[in-house]
């Protein structure tokens, strides 16, 4: 079951509740190890400031009182998650700062003075609406803190361009949880330690909906130079910035002459925003009620104790073949998701704009977002699977936002091929199944359970079932305060 997406998976080469966490490539290890200096070189030098510390002398603000809150309730919680932004060994983040700093001649000082700077102007940007070319629309309108960094509101697709009324396809999906999403590859083999290497799993990975971007550097680009997002350009960043009042921070973080070229100035940007959505505190604390279960500080009542059941067994929900529960091999919390791409068929949303052209599709990881694999029809409908961590805090579901509630998405799985009625446009008694995905691509859709049933076969899921599933994926959500027991 993957709450959000769709794409190809076969029963011979998807491996059920076995997809490991995988850190990214080497080159993503390194740029996002800067981001996990915070913590590593904190916790190695005594006295010195952690992450979540106190505005600098020239005012540069660090992350906020509620990350530090998430960080000693993790604590608290006895949470056993790894500091490093690829999920990798505290002792090899450790060395790969020591490589970079060595690299760059700077000192293990100097390395933490500058992700400090960078983190601090990151969140600066990532608040700051001056941006935009409508001058209206921050990272942070698109996903808020507050929601788990998914949109605020129900709109399927977020309104944005200079006009702040023009619409995309997709919905805005998280952007917690994306440091262990390795880089894309067509076909993703399973590493010798966390399980079979024979085994394909197949396309996985990617940051965005059709996985096309694997550096959130460059998954920052998107948005701010969409035209129906924030329809901004280098030069209206650099001027943005030259204007802002961290514009000194700016310069201090990244040269005098920073400002000397749009596109030096852009990229910089980039990287800012890049570190500071590597922040552990604040994009991955792991401080949810399920994390603090796992860890032995809570339990779990009696009916998130059956949805968790029913998430995990193959012959109901069977959503941990996707969307994974349990630690990896090596301790690591669960991420809920194995960050592969699949087709499930989710309903044409009628209400997006682009869809009154009869002829158009969004066909995930074939186009049109995406080119580099246009004109392959075994990518066509798939999209990366988004982690349910934190999902009861947002207003729209899959890609394309068409449901609202998590009792809509999982009674979508629950009864897409036994009541497809309930979801599909009915035309003269018939009715038309899949209508958001031609029917030359329907071979790559997923037919596992639940999705293994007919018209007139008993749902996978009865209410109550439904009701527990949404119970335990309420138990997702980062934030909660250990010794809070709810009652069974």
């Amino acid at each position: 079951m993957r709450l959000g997406l769709a794409g190809i998976r076969k029963t011979t080469v998807r491996p059920r509740a076995r997809r490991r966490v995988r850190p990214a490539g080497i080159g993503a290890v390194l740029a996002m190890a800067l981001a996990a200096m915070t913590v590593t070189l904190a916790a190695c030098d005594a006295g010195s400031q952690t992450a979540g510390g106190k505005a600098d002398g020239n005012g540069n603000a660090q992350v906020s009182a509620r990350a530090d809150t998430n960080a000693n309730t993790n604590a608290n919680a006895g949470v056993g998650r790894q500091t490093s932004a690829s999920a990798a060994s505290t002792s090899t983040v450790a060395s790969t700062v020591k490589v970079t700093a060595h690299e760059a001649g700077q000192t293990r000082a100097q390395v933490y003075e500058s992700v400090r700077q960078m983190t601090a102007l990151g969140k600066q940007l990532f608040f700051d609406a001056s941006l935009s070319g409508s001058g209206k629309l921050a990272c942070a309108s698109c996903h808020s803190p507050d929601h788990g960094f998914s949109p605020a509101n129900s709109l399927s697709v977020q309104l944005g361009g200079n006009d702040m009324h023009r619409t995309g396809m997709r919905a805005a999906p998280t952007l917690k949880y994306l440091q262990s999403v390795p880089a894309f590859a067509e076909h993703y083999h399973e590493s010798d330690d966390e399980g079979d290497e024979s085994v394909d799993a197949g396309p996985t990975g990617g940051l965005t909906w059709d996985g096309r971007v694997d550096r959130g550097s460059d998954q920052a680009r998107i948005p701010l130079l969409s035209s129906f997002e924030m329809g901004s350009t280098p030069a209206k960043v650099t001027a943005a910035v030259k204007a802002a009042p961290y514009a000194e921070a700016f310069r201090a973080a990244f040269g005098e002459h920073i400002f000397d070229s749009d596109a030096a100035t852009f990229n910089a940007v980039l990287q800012a925003l890049e570190t500071f959505e590597q922040a552990p505190e604040i994009f991955y604390p792991y401080t949810s009620k399920y994390d603090a279960y796992l860890a032995g500080k809570a339990q779990l009542t009696k009916a998130e104790l059956h949805g968790l059941e029913v998430f995990n067994d193959e012959k109901k929900g069977n959503c941990a073949s996707c969307h994974i529960s349990q630690r990896t091999m090596d301790g690591a919390p669960p991420q809920f998701s194995d960050f592969g791409l699949i087709a499930i068929g989710v309903p044409r949303n009628r209400a997006l704009p682009v869809n009154r052209d009869p002829h158009f599709y969004d066909l995930g990881a074939c186009g049109p977002e995406r080119t580099d694999l246009k004109g392959r029809a075994e990518f066509c409908g798939i999209f990366r699977t988004p982690t349910l961590r934190n999902v009861a805090l947002k207003k729209s579901f899959f890609h394309n936002g068409i449901y609202h509630s998590l009792d809509q998405a999982v009674r979508f799985y629950a009864q897409r091929d036994t009541n497809p009625e309930k979801f599909y446009p009915v035309v003269k008694g018939k009715v038309q199944k899949f209508d958001d995905l031609p029917q030359r691509y329907w071979a790559n859709l997923n037919t596992e359970p639940p999705f293994d049933r007919k018209p007139g076969d008993k749902p996978v899921l009865d209410e109550a079932e439904i009701k527990d599933v949404v119970a335990f994926l309420n138990t997702l959500t980062d934030g909660y305060k250990a010794g809070n027991k709810a009652a069974n």
